[in-house]
C-alpha cells in the first residue's frame, strides 16, 4: 500500500470515528459482586490498583479516537458520577468532544428506571437524534479489555452491515452464560440465542462458540427505527440480546466481529469481572511477570482520575521486621511498615503495619492493616481498618462466620463486617 493510500485510509477511519457516538451502559448493580456493589454500581468498582472498571471502555473510546461518549447511569451512581467528573473532564467541547452522563430521566413514559439495555437507549433517542450521528457504538461498562473500536467500525462499513456484534471465542460450556451466535463462513449472523443449553458451534470448530461481548455497532437510522419498533411491541423485555437482535437477523445484514489480536490472530484479552472469584482472579493476573493485560503499554494508556499521593514507601530493615513487597503491585501513598506483602495488589493509600503478612490479596484504597495480622486470598474493601492480630484466609469456617467467602475461597471483607459502620463506599 502506498503512502497516499495509507493516508486516505486513515482519513476514512477518522471520518468514521468522528461520526460515531459511543453509549456506555453503566446502570447495572452487578449483584454477583455481593457487598462490593451495595453502595456503588459495578462499573464504578475499583480495579487494577488505580482504575475503575469503566475506565477501560472509556479509554478504548479515547484511544480509538471516538470522543463523543454518553454514559447511561442508573443504580447508585454517585461514586461513578464523581469519578467521571473528576477524571474525565479533559475533552474539549469546542471540538465537539464530550463525556456526558445520561441518567434515567422518565423521558418517554411513566417508568423512572431503564427497563432493559434497548430501553436505556430508547429513553434518550431524542438526544441522540439531535446529535445526528452516522453510527452508534453500544458498549457494556463492566468488562476489562483493550480494543480498537475503529477497526471494528471499519469492518462494519466494509461489510455494509446494519449491525455488527463484537464477539469472543468461548468453550461450549462457558457459552451457556452468554448470548451466542450461529454464523456462516462470511461471519453473517444466522441466529442469536441468549444463554442456550446447546450452544451452536463456530464453522469448522467442534468445541468453540462465538459469544457476544455486549458490543454493538449500529447504523444510527437503523437503530432508531428498531428501538421505536421494539417500544411499540407488547411483551418485549426491551433488551438487545433477547429482543432486538433476534428480530433483525432474517431481514437485515447482521455481522459478527471476532475480537482477535491483529498480529497473532489469537483471542484477545477480555474479562467479565462480575463475580467475586472472577474479580479477584483478574486482579491477581496483573501481578504476574507477563500478564495478558499489559497496563504498561504506552501506546494504549488506560486513563483515569489520578489522586495526588506521595510515592509508596517501605520502611524498617530488621530481621523480624522488614518492609517489603514481592511479586506485587503497590500504588502511590502506600506504606509497608515492617510488614511483608506477597503476590498481592494494593490500591492507593494502604498501610500495612509491622509483623503483618498479606498474601494473594487485593486491598482497596485507604485500608489500614494493623500489626500482627495474617491475610491470605482476600479482598479488603475500601476504608477498612483491620484490627491488630486479625487472621483471614486460614480457616474457612471462621471466615464464613464473619465475612463473605466465595465458592473459590476468596474472602471479601467490608467495614460493616468488621463492625465499622459507614454510610456508603465510594
Amino acid at each position: 500500500m502506498s503512502v497516499v493510500d495509507t493516508h486516505q485510509q486513515e482519513r476514512r477511519v477518522n471520518d468514521l470515528t468522528r461520526n460515531t457516538i459511543a453509549l456506555i451502559l453503566a446502570g447495572g448493580r452487578g449483584s454477583r459482586l455481593k457487598n462490593m456493589t451495595d453502595w456503588r454500581a459495578k462499573p464504578a468498582v475499583p480495579f487494577g490498583g488505580k482504575f475503575r472498571i469503566i475506565d477501560f471502555p472509556l479509554s478504548n473510546c479515547i484511544n480509538s479516537d471516538i470522543r463523543k461518549i454518553g454514559i447511561l447511569t442508573q443504580y447508585k451512581a454517585d461514586s461513578l458520577i464523581r469519578h467521571i467528573q473528576q477524571g474525565w473532564g479533559f475533552l474539549r467541547g469546542e471540538f465537539g468532544e464530550y463525556v456526558d452522563l445520561m441518567p434515567a430521566q422518565q423521558r418517554h413514559d411513566e417508568h423512572s428506571w431503564y427497563q432493559g439495555t434497548a430501553d436505556a437507549i430508547y429513553q434518550n433517542i431524542d438526544i441522540l437524534r439531535a446529535r445526528n450521528p452516522e453510527f452508534v457504538l453500544v458498549l457494556a461498562g463492566d468488562h476489562i479489555y483493550k480494543m480498537d473500536y475503529s477497526v471494528m467500525l471499519a469492518d462494519h462499513v466494509a461489510n455494509k452491515a446494519d449491525l455488527t456484534i463484537g464477539c469472543i471465542e468461548v468453550s461450549l460450556e462457558d457459552a451457556k452464560a452468554f448470548g451466542v451466535m450461529h454464523v456462516d463462513d462470511n461471519r453473517r449472523v444466522k441466529a442469536f440465542v441468549e444463554k442456550p443449553e446447546n450452544p451452536p458451534v463456530m464453522p469448522g470448530r467442534e468445541n468453540t462458540a462465538l459469544a457476544s461481548m455486549g458490543i454493538y455497532i449500529f447504523n444510527a437510522g437503523f437503530l432508531f427505527e428498531q428501538l421505536i419498533k421494539d417500544a411499540d411491541t407488547k411483551g418485549s423485555s426491551r433488551d438487545f440480546g433477547k429482543d432486538i437482535i433476534p428480530s433483525v437477523i432474517e431481514k437485515y445484514r447482521v455481522n459478527a466481529y471476532p475480537f482477535l489480536d491483529l498480529q497473532s490472530g489469537q483471542q484477545s484479552y477480555w474479562r467479565d469481572v462480575g463475580t467475586i472469584d472472577a474479580y479477584w482472579t483478574a486482579n491477581m493476573e496483573l501481578v504476574g511477570v507477563k500478564p495478558d493485560l499489559n497496563l504498561y503499554d504506552n501506546t494504549w494508556p488506560i486513563w483515569t482520575y489520578q489522586a495526588q499521593t506521595p510515592p509508596a514507601k517501605f520502611v524498617f530493615d530488621d530481621d523480624d521486621r522488614r518492609g517489603q513487597a514481592i511479586d506485587s503491585m503497590v500504588s502511590g501513598g502506600c506504606v509497608i511498615s515492617g510488614a511483608i506483602v506477597r503476590h498481592s495488589l494494593l490500591f492507593s493509600q494502604v498501610r500495612v503495619n509491622s509483623y503483618s503478612t498479606v498474601q494473594d490479596s487485593v486491598v482497596l484504597p485507604e485500608v489500614n492493616i494493623g500489626r500482627h495480622c495474617r491475610i491470605k486470598k482476600a479482598i479488603i474493601e475500601k476504608g477498612c481498618q483491620v484490627p491488630e492480630g486479625t487472621v483471614i484466609g486460614e480457616n474457612r469456617a471462621d471466615d464464613e462466620r464473619r465475612f463473605h467467602v466465595s465458592e473459590g475461597g476468596v474472602v471479601l471483607v467490608t467495614s460493616d463486617m468488621l463492625g465499622q459502620r459507614r454510610n456508603y463506599v465510594r
